[in-house]
């Protein structure tokens, strides 16, 4: 018996590794974030299987659906949006399991920053302006923030920002980030990447504010950096003529033309 935790991607049903896919099939009990995960990456799971919202469900609960199901036999895949790896509220679920010496799996998931990035049609690290991405976000009721993780800290460095789980303090973000990045600095707001009533505003950190919508709620994701406007950054000197690498070097009879594009 296993507990497999699945990132069930952004949202469209399409968006889940086969991996995970193939797991949900196989599992005869199916545990998923209802809020987040969309009905439709149930019709993965098998005809007969158990299939319970955790959404009002708080952690004793979650643990002892799955002891029950541990004690059975029976292969549990507990379903997160997004990727496992941040703010996933995997962690806890981990550490109870391991204690309990009940075997894990983790299959990763399509992050729901890359979904935005998808939607918005940009590359969010382009050469001369941007060469990291920084996924943070605002303190909140659930998790307060690390004194030296703040917006100022990460806004030094001009990088792209994503901001999860903050858009109820869009305000606070553009007055704390505006000194760095300027006013005219781009920013998009992107709400359910991916899903049918996806929705993307663009504008800059001066009137994001005003472009804002009362329908975008806490799952909207905030982007900014100078990366978003797709203009005034040099080219990469992978596909440049010029540039010698592994695969396509200059001297090709110096050495063997190996697989890395680096």
């Amino acid at each position: 018996m296993t507990v497999h935790f699945i990132g069930a991607g952004p949202g469209a049903p399409d968006l889940l590794t086969l991996r995970g896919r193939d797991l949900i099939a196989a599992c005869p009990l199916c545990l998923y974030a209802g809020s987040l995960v969309p009905e439709a990456v149930l019709a993965h799971c098998p005809q007969g299987a158990r299939i319970v919202n955790t959404a009002p469900m708080d952690l004793d609960q979650i643990i002892a659906e799955i002891t029950a199901a541990h004690d059975a036999g029976q292969d549990v895949a507990r379903l997160h949006s997004g990727d496992l790896s941040v703010w996933s509220a995997m962690g806890e679920q981990l550490r109870r399991l391991r204690a309990l010496g009940i075997p894990v799996s983790v299959t990763p998931g399509v992050p729901s920053f890359a979904a935005a990035a998808a939607a918005l049609g940009t590359e969010l690290t382009l050469p001369g302006l941007a060469q990291s991405v920084v996924l943070t976000r605002t303190p909140g009721r659930a998790s307060s923030m690390p004194e030296r993780e703040t917006l100022a800290n990460f806004a030094a460095t001009r990088a792209t920002l994503a901001l999860h789980l903050s858009i109820q303090n869009l305000a606070a973000v553009v007055t704390e980030l505006t000194p760095f990045y300027g006013a005219d600095c781009p920013v998009a707001v992107v709400w359910r990447a991916s899903w049918p009533d996806e929705r993307l505003l663009r504008g800059t950190l001066a009137d994001i504010e005003a472009r804002m919508d009362a329908g975008i709620n806490r799952s909207g994701l905030i982007i900014v950096g100078p990366a978003l406007a797709g203009e005034g950054f040099d080219e990469s000197c992978l596909y440049a003529p010029g540039y010698d690498r592994r695969y396509r070097p200059q001297d090709a009879g110096s050495r063997w033309a190996g697989w890395s594009e680096e």
